[in-house]
């Protein structure tokens, strides 16, 4: 197998055509590199007719099996399923004997490995490079055709086919900056090889011998600490006052003092660092009243202001809406991120905002959820099948995640913290109230339909809802998901604690003395934690997303989150903060008479048992979203209220969740470390 056109996935499918379809109604497939669970190729398996599964636990996997494939054999359905088995080949010892031998009569066991897909790698460099970037590599070895590559060629091919970094071509210092910006700026993570390679590159040039190389390349947060001591110093460089009494420090990172923040290839990036709150604007220089491109890195200047920061992101955000065809998930994590420092933007200043300037904002909205909504309905059924390796993507993937952590240097002991109903929006008014402590965020997709009993018992589970079907309808359960999960990974029932969300009229202190009760037991390794105050809220606030923010910025100022964080950080604890689900603002378009048809009967989504049921209230509402069944059980159909709307009388509205709108679907994965 050979990088030829087709791209890298053609080797693949190949194997998985109409023909072979025939051929066999199941396949087995021996997938150590967890290539077959790559978007691009499930969404072409699909096309073909075929359909994914993995095996993991025996358990889960022979319920999947019997529930969604068995039942459809018997009854002389053309179901083809493929099951993915994460080992080398040869080594199919767990799968179900009755299976292996019918694929095998077939002639329907496969084996596929990056060492086949590209050959003229070093298959340890390939190996540690995300799937997303496989399309760029398999292009450019066609084009190129460089031959057998080593270990550090193979990392130079990579660093500047897959990255666009080409060390030789870095002589001054704009131009390390452009690279680190464009890195850091996305939150790329790179493979650690690469970064020693691509630091050991530049060593060989005298000109980078007094950078802090070592700690700017690969640390994101060293970076943006690096940038914010130099900021004020080339403010005043360039002829700005400081601010009397507050002349900036030198800087506690080494390297030089001024930087070329006004080069083109700069300061393009400068003022969306500070209109998305990643840099904080310095107080050691007196403000100013222009719109000159750095005005939004002096605080107390009106383009720093938090209008002009949403004024900003408008324009920014119009322009940088994923592709609803062709964006990765990716690109949708970490546009959600901005999504959500502009949403509490727009929230925070309304009251002070012209009806045009309102207009303009809901507009921008609109595009962006018409854009995300059509992108999910097509890509959340290849999602569903993604490792939770190097992050998680899905809400499932959590505690895989933190199970592989468990244990590491830093990660002995891990807390869970998950706030019911928590957007991302929401999420950026909090963070603001841990001080000093390190933040390493993310989103991450909730489950579909966006309801609690489904979002936090795959949280807690490890597994898809289908998998949890018996359950599906209460969180009563959670509990025990959360001690079955970790007890399967060899951890003893005394080192897991669960802590259930406190009810409508407790404290937050019970609660926190509850978790840091458990945290002082010195044999509690692993702790999972329910907060329920932004849920609770959301379904009592009577004034839109504006009320709800204005209600968590309350609770933002009592610092009892950041405290609990921080306390367990003393009792070294690995924190990591999610939610289930997020929340949105919308307002009544009818109320079904559904009657017993319906199972639920939710603001923004009805679940129905009955398909029958389901269609015949969906052509009530034909803007309304029937949403498929991916992950779901055989006899669970959602019908999901379109953006703006609510299952509720015409002239209410209400702050809700259970639909697929940005706000409801992209969730914060936060881990949280001293400083």
């Amino acid at each position: 197998m050979t990088e030829r056109s087709g791209g890298w996935r053609a080797p693949i499918l190949q194997h998985f055509s109409a023909a072979s379809a025939a051929a066999g109604r199941l396949t087995i497939v021996s997938d150590p590199d967890e290539l077959l669970t790559e978007p691009g190729v499930v969404e072409r398996l699909g096309d073909s007719g075929f359909e994914l599964i993995t095996f993991g636990d025996p358990v889960a996997f022979r319920y999947a099996y019997e529930s969604r494939f068995r039942q459809h054999w018997d009854r002389g359905e053309a179901t083809h399923l493929v099951v993915v088995i994460r080992t080398n080949h040869g080594d199919l010892r767990h799968v179900p004997h009755d299976l292996l031998q019918e694929a095998r009569e077939n002639g329907r066991v496969l084996s596929f490995s990056l060492v086949h897909l590209f050959p003229t790698l070093a298959p340890s460099i390939v190996a540690e490079l995300d799937p997303q970037h496989f399309d760029a590599l398999a292009q450019a070895l066609a084009k190129a055709a460089p031959g057998n590559l080593g270990t550090n060629a193979t990392r130079d091919f990579v660093l500047r086919h897959v990255f666009d970094i080409a060390p030789e071509l870095i002589k001054q210092p704009a131009d390390l900056l452009r690279v680190l910006l464009r890195r850091h700026y996305r939150s790329r993570i790179f493979p650690p090889n690469l970064d020693e390679r691509f630091v050991d590159l530049l060593r060989q040039e005298a000109v980078w011998q007094g950078w802090p190389l070592e700690r700017i390349v690969p640390d994101r947060d060293a970076f943006l600490a690096f940038l914010s001591e130099r900021w004020p110093h080339f403010l005043i460089a360039k002829g700005l006052d400081a601010v009397p009494g507050r002349e900036p420090a030198a800087p506690s990172i080494p390297g030089p003092v001024i930087l070329p923040f006004d080069h083109d290839d700069v300061r393009v990036y400068m003022d969306n660092l500070f209109a998305d709150g990643i840099l904080e604007p310095t107080a050691a220089v007196k403000p100013i009243a222009d719109d000159r491109w750095f005005a939004a890195g002096i605080a107390g200047s009106p383009a720093s202001s938090l209008e002009g920061r949403f004024r900003h992101l408008l324009e920014e955000l119009g322009a940088a809406i994923p592709s609803p065809d062709e964006a990765t998930h990716q690109q949708w994590q970490e546009f959600s991120l901005r999504w959500g420092t502009w949403g509490r933007l727009r929230w925070k200043t309304q009251p002070e905002r012209d009806a045009a300037s309102d207009a303009e904002a809901a507009a921008l909205a609109v595009s962006v959820q018409g854009a995300f909504s059509t992108w999910l309905l097509k890509r959340f059924g290849p999602m569903s099948s993604l490792p939770y390796l190097p992050r998680p993507v899905l809400g499932h993937h959590i505690p895989h995640y933190l199970a592989h952590h468990l244990g590491q240097a830093g990660t002995e002991r891990i807390a869970l913290l998950v706030i019911d109903g928590m957007a991302i929006d929401q999420w950026h008014i909090l963070r603001d109230s841990f001080g000093d402590l390190h933040l390493d965020e993310h989103a991450i997709l909730s489950w579909i339909p966006t309801l609690t009993q489904i979002g936090r018992q795959a949280i807690f589970s490890g597994r898809v809802p289908l998998e949890f079907a018996a359950s599906i309808d209460g969180t009563h359960r959670e509990r025990q998901h959360w001690a079955n999960f970790w007890r399967d990974r060899g951890v003893p029932d005394r080192a897991i604690r669960y802590v259930k969300p406190q009810g409508k009229k407790e404290s937050f202190d019970l609660l926190e003395a509850e978790v840091l009760a458990a945290a002082d037991d010195n044999g509690v390794t692993v702790i999972g934690c329910v907060i329920g105050i932004i849920d609770q809220s959301m379904h009592q606030v009577g004034l839109g997303s504006p009320g709800l923010h204005s209600l968590v910025e309350v609770w933002a100022r009592t610092h009892q989150l950041s405290r609990l964080v921080r306390s367990l950080l003393g009792r070294s604890f690995a924190v990591f903060i999610t939610a289930d689900h997020g929340n949105i603002y919308g307002r009544g378009f009818g109320k079904p008479d559904a009657g017993a048809t319906a199972e639920q009967r939710g603001e923004r989504v009805h679940i129905f048992r009955n398909k029958d049921f389901l269609d015949n209230t969906a052509a009530q509402y034909p803007d309304a979203i029937p949403w498929p069944q991916i992950g779901l059980p055989e006899d669970y159909f959602p019908l999901i209220a379109p953006y703006g709307a609510c299952f509720m009388a015409e002239g209410t509205d209400a702050v809700s969740h259970g639909g697929i709108a940005l706000e409801e679907v992209m969730v914060p994965f936060v881990h949280i470390t001293a400083p």
